[in-house]
């Protein structure tokens, strides 16, 4: 009898256990956002989307309003098409612009929406198209580099110019 109670304790414990990683690995591949509010899509495009994912966040403000449906690219202008599903309690004005934004400084990233002042309100398929592309972290550093060697190129002519 005291055996079986045991079990039954430790069975308790391995599956909280087993929930909590399920939870976990769930969250990591933010797959648990799910969201049973009625959206509208809307559509932006990017010249650089850089490593945003289906299911990214939309947020304004610091909330989430919204989520990345799909990302494909469009064969005549060569960007890159975000369909993006928003909650229909949120209404954004149609002149609203969007940028792709880091959450720190390695972190995932999302969709910025910073609302316009226009007098209509963004509907189901509107597009966004006041956007600003990922800032990609690479071309930054290679930037930074290329900068420095041409400075160091040039530092020696400025120098005999002096004498």
């Amino acid at each position: 009898m005291q055996k079986s109670r045991h079990d039954v304790w430790v069975g308790l414990f391995v599956m909280i256990g087993a929930a909590a990683l399920l939870f976990l690995a769930l969250k990591a591949g933010n797959l648990l956002s799910v969201s049973f509010e009625p959206t509208y899509r809307v559509v932006a495009s990017f010249d650089n989307i850089g490593g945003l994912k289906p299911r990214a966040a939309v947020k304004s403000a610091g909330v989430v309003v919204g989520r990345v449906a799909t990302i494909g690219l469009d064969d005549k202008t060569y960007q890159a098409q975000v369909v993006i599903d928003m909650e229909q309690r949120f209404v954004f004005p149609k002149d609203s612009s969007a940028k792709i934004l880091t959450a720190g400084l390695l972190g995932e990233q999302y969709i910025g929406l910073e609302p316009g002042a226009e007098a209509k309100n963004l509907a189901n398929g509107d597009r966004i198209t006041q956007t600003q592309s990922a800032v990609v972290l690479e071309t930054l550093i290679s930037q930074f580099l290329y900068n420095k060697a041409a400075d160091a190129s040039d530092a020696p002519a400025s120098a005999e110019a002096l004498k």
